[in-house]
């Protein structure tokens, strides 16, 4: 078998770390999966044992690789990872989306999409440049989450829009025109949530894109945490 290398971005396949993301991917994508990887003082556990007799179900490969899991946890306490092979997502066309432009940290993503799943949002748009949506420490802030969504990155804000013109935009913005209970009020069916970079937010022309939205939030803090803004926005409008 070829040897594996340290992850980089340009590389074909990642690494899904831990045994509970690397049995989400079984689920939502066991076509992915290439080869399993197991820490020599983890094959006991119980969670282990049925990546290993899932794996052997799908004709994955295992081998021990205790180097390659601390190289790529970076932790003497990961026991299990999947190598899987990159993939492109599709967007569904009649649901609502999450739209993130220029996100630029792999916590703040994994979180991001964790919860979206959990609030019913399963569509997100991840616009370039940002994150690299699989790098293993994004994977792994997702805890799986990222197997269940359809998560695509697009090169520009235009080439989303032009794919899904349909759906309403509302932009997440610190000066938005109305607030967000207000927002929700009026939602459609099919529509949009945008949120800008952790830093800069989305850029002014984005005001005139469909109906900018703001949180109320008291004057003590000049912002929320993006992952904060996303999953309260997100709760507001799938309920």
């Amino acid at each position: 078998m070829p040897r594996l290398e340290p992850y980089k971005k340009t590389l074909d396949y990642s690494y899904c770390l831990g045994v509970f993301p690397s049995l989400k991917l079984l689920e939502y994508r066991p076509s992915a999966a290439m080869r399993l990887l197991l820490h020599s003082e983890g094959m006991d556990s119980e969670g282990v044992g049925r990546l290993r007799e899932r794996c052997a179900a799908l004709g994955v490969r295992e081998e021990t690789a205790d180097k390659i899991l601390r190289r790529e946890s970076r932790k003497d306490n990961c026991f299990a990872a999947l190598v899987f092979g990159k993939y492109e997502a599709a967007l569904d066309p009649q649901r609502p989306h999450v739209v993130l432009h220029h996100i630029s940290d792999s916590g703040n993503l994994g979180t991001i999409i964790r919860a979206c799943l959990g609030f019913g949002i399963r569509d997100i748009a991840i616009i370039r440049p940002c994150v690299d949506a699989f790098e293993p420490h994004t994977l792994r802030a997702s805890m799986g989450a990222f197997f269940a969504v359809n998560a695509r990155m697009y090169a520009s804000f235009e080439d989303y829009r032009r794919a899904y013109p349909e759906h309403t935009l509302f932009p997440f913005m610190l000066d938005g025109a109305i607030p967000l209970d207000e927002a929700v009020r009026g939602r459609p069916p099919l529509y949009a949530l945008v949120f800008g970079n952790e830093a800069s937010g989305l850029p002014p022309e984005f005001a005139r894109m469909g109906q900018s939205v703001f949180i109320p939030q008291g004057e003590e803090i000049d912002s929320l945490n993006l992952a904060v803004a996303v999953s309260v926005g997100v709760y507001a409008f799938t309920r």
